[in-house]
């Protein structure tokens, strides 16, 4: 079940979006596939506290519907950012294509395997006893993600270290549950939570200052709006059939659906990447598309986010079983 929510959405919107940017943006096909892998992704920053306020309350966890959602939403940012870092490699290599398509697999191999390694020894060093346990797992987790990404990036590996940043954090916090600590109370995770509040900020205003809105076409908008909603409505249906045999009732099935719906933290990040690239390489025909790209997921965070906020925390009580919990 999570493989399939993971993967069947993803890959249906990043085909949906393709197909209609080129024939709506007129967007050479390489980059319609691009703009779909920066919008599959779904917001964990968005649709996590949504899922877990719900779960507090009882929402859902008959079924471990929560849980469900989190997981392939994870696994689901991994494929969007994978197949990310392989476009954004062919669009701007300069070298041998077949090079530039291995370098793609080879990548998500090199991120697993750093990802599960680090994982592995974030479980056990320090051991679960020791006085300073919780700082020193923060500071593995933390460092080892930004050593994967900036060394990935040194060796033009792009995707392969936010990959390992995902994996590394899911093997430790698998071995950490087997240790004591829950999904609930994970103080890694809390350490995590505050240091996010600080640095979510500074990426939707980086991301806001890339925006010149006296550029701005509004049939590009317009169009790029047409794009966004097509893509999710197909993904939400696609959803509800991948959701087919998990033993939930139609409403949770539509549930399952909508919280496929948030688009915020992974589109601030991915959107700017390309127009930084083609400005670095003064490639005028790719600097326009960028900026097209990057206009359209602005449009997806504005819309999605606040939304798909809303929908969630709405129709969660409405469409979920209650399991009786000592909160309201």
């Amino acid at each position: 079940m999570v493989f399939r929510l993971a993967v069947v959405p993803s890959v249906v919107e990043i085909a949906s979006i393709a197909v209609l940017t080129h024939y709506l943006l007129n967007f050479p096909w390489i980059w319609g596939f691009l703009l779909g892998s920066v919008l599959a992704a779904v917001s964990p920053a968005v649709v996590i506290p949504c899922l877990f306020s719900l779960a507090a309350r009882g929402y859902g966890t008959d079924k471990g519907i929560p849980t469900l959602i989190v997981a392939a939403a994870s696994f689901d940012d991994i494929i969007a950012i994978s197949v990310f870092g392989i476009l954004i490699s062919i669009i701007f290599s300069t070298g041998s294509l077949t090079v530039q398509i291995i370098r793609g697999p080879a990548g998500l191999i090199l991120g697993l395997v750093f990802g599960i390694l680090w994982g592995l020894m974030a479980r056990h060093i320090p051991a679960h006893s020791h006085p300073w346990v919780v700082g020193s797992r923060t500071i593995l987790i933390g460092g080892g993600g930004l050593m994967a990404v900036l060394g990935s990036e040194a060796i033009s590996f792009d995707g392969a270290g936010p990959l390992g940043c995902i994996v590394a954090a899911f093997v430790a916090s698998c071995g950490w549950r087997n240790q004591g600590w829950s999904e609930e109370h994970n103080p890694v995770a809390e350490n995590f939570a505050l240091i996010w509040t600080f640095f979510q900020p500074i990426l939707f205003s980086l991301i806001g200052t890339e925006i010149n809105i006296f550029v701005l076409e509004v049939h590009i908008v317009g169009l790029g709006l047409v794009c966004l909603m097509l893509a999710l409505l197909v993904k939400m249906l696609l959803s509800i059939m991948a959701a087919m045999g998990g033993g939930f009732s139609w409403k949770e099935k539509l549930f399952v659906s909508m919280a496929w719906f948030p688009k915020a933290t992974v589109q601030a990040a991915l959107g700017p990447i390309a127009l930084d690239l083609a400005r670095n390489l003064d490639a005028k025909d790719n600097i326009v598309l960028a900026d097209k790209v990057l206009i359209v997921a602005v449009l997806a965070i504005m819309i999605t986010a606040p939304l798909g906020a809303i929908v969630i925390t709405l129709f969660g009580p409405r469409l979920l079983n209650k399991t009786p919990t000592s909160l309201p």
